[in-house]
């Protein structure tokens, strides 16, 4: 797989503890909404065993200028040294890679699942669907602990409000710990509510990405409401 070298351009807290990495973009380099790629550090003495390496779903959109990844900030080799990497700094990108891109026929709709950093492909794709104006119909359920938690709220809210096609359902499982209001739901994601918002939807495709055990659970969450396995895509994020 070909490499391609990329400069890091800025960083931004978008939830507490949750960074996005903003590279350029190189001109040759196209992928799908919801696809990912690998991002290669420069490699320091104090990787030691780690690799310098790690798959990140692409949170930008294919019309916009730049690559964007987002992370959970962790003490890693690897995390630690992309905290550090300069502003200016290359780095190598291989990709893209992934199926995890939405249906051709637009229509028929998509039910979104994330939790926590798993928005991070969704992101993408609903980046696109509002600046093609797309007719397709998406259902994002979306679960965190806090608002402050979060990645990308204000921002989801807005797609909403420009795109008539698209729903936000976003849920805070643990807002006795949060210091900000919220007026939405608070309960996890369950069959019922699953039920409650694809009830009027044109045969879904159902979308699930985050952490291993929490795409485990929320498979399981969609099966209990009847939906098939062949209708499931999912996508596990290891060292988010």
């Amino acid at each position: 797989m070909t490499s391609l070298t990329v400069h890091l351009q800025r960083r931004e807290e978008v939830a507490h503890g949750t960074m996005a990495f903003h590279f350029d973009k190189p001109a040759e380099f196209r992928f799908k909404p919801g696809q990912a790629i690998d991002l290669i550090l420069p490699e320091p003495p104090a990787f030691g065993a780690e690799s310098p390496r790690h798959a990140f779903s692409i949170v930008s959109a294919p019309h916009e200028n730049e690559l964007v990844v987002a992370t959970r900030m962790r003490d890693s080799a690897f995390k630690n040294a992309l905290a550090r990497l300069p502003v200016g700094a290359p780095a190598q990108v291989e990709g893209p890679f992934g199926s995890l891109t939405l249906p051709s026929k637009p229509g028929r709709a998509a039910v979104l699942v994330a939790g926590g950093i798993g928005i991070t492909p969704f992101m993408s794709m609903l980046r696109h669907a509002s600046h093609t104006a797309s007719q397709q119909r998406l259902v994002l359920l979306y679960s965190n602990r806090r608002p402050e938690d979060c990645a990308f709220l204000s921002e989801l809210q807005r797609l909403e409000g420009d795109n008539p096609n698209f729903r936000l359902v976003a849920t805070m499982t643990g807002m006795g710990e949060s210091r900000l209001p919220w007026m939405g739901q608070t309960a996890r994601i369950d069959a019922a509510l699953v039920q409650q918002v694809v009830a009027d939807l044109p045969d879904p495709v159902y979308y699930v990405a985050g952490p291993p055990a929490m795409v485990a659970a929320l498979r399981d969450t969609l099966e209990r409401a009847g939906i098939e396995e062949d209708a499931i895509r999912s996508e596990e994020f290891y060292g988010y």
